[in-house]
């Protein structure tokens, strides 16, 4: 009996701790993706490239006026100078609705839903799927795809 309970405690406490590293890299690893953005709407490039791995890869899916999915690569440094470039006066929103994420202590991948709004107004919506790793300094974004519409988004 004594044994039974002793498995059972090993194997409790094991899982309880696992659970929590478990969270702890879900947490880490989301906010690297809030830090990303926070750099976004603030137009701070640097301290989006404090959560951006140097060979990140970013695509977007989008439908052709035939209707047919297709992928269009973005170079990161582009899009980073567009941000730090965008007027003054011009507000970028992007609202993220939920974050669905699997990670473990070395990779993560983040589903995020949006909205995104220019100056208040709705733009378009979609969803940004995010890769990460841990380079044991930090969780690095490595790769970003994301959908884009302008209606249907619910």
């Amino acid at each position: 009996m004594k044994n039974i309970l002793l498995v059972f405690f090993l194997l409790f406490t094991t899982s309880i701790f696992s659970q929590n590293k478990i969270d702890e890299n879900q947490k880490a690893a989301k906010q690297a993706v809030l830090d990303f953005f926070e750099g976004f709407h603030k137009g701070d490039t640097t301290k989006m490239r404090t959560v951006i791995d140097k060979n990140v890869a970013m695509q977007t899916i989008v439908k052709s006026k035939e209707g047919k999915l297709n992928t269009v690569t973005t170079n990161m440094h582009k899009f980073l100078l567009a941000i730090h470039n965008r007027p003054k006066d011009q507000k970028w929103l992007e609202k993220l609705l939920e974050f669905k994420i699997d990670a473990n202590a070395d990779i993560a991948q983040i589903w995020t839903p949006y909205e995104f709004y220019v100056n208040n107004q709705f733009s378009h919506c979609g969803v940004n799927v995010f890769q990460l790793f841990n380079d044991d300094e930090g969780w690095k974004i490595i790769a970003i795809a994301d959908t884009r519409k302008k209606e249907g988004c619910k």
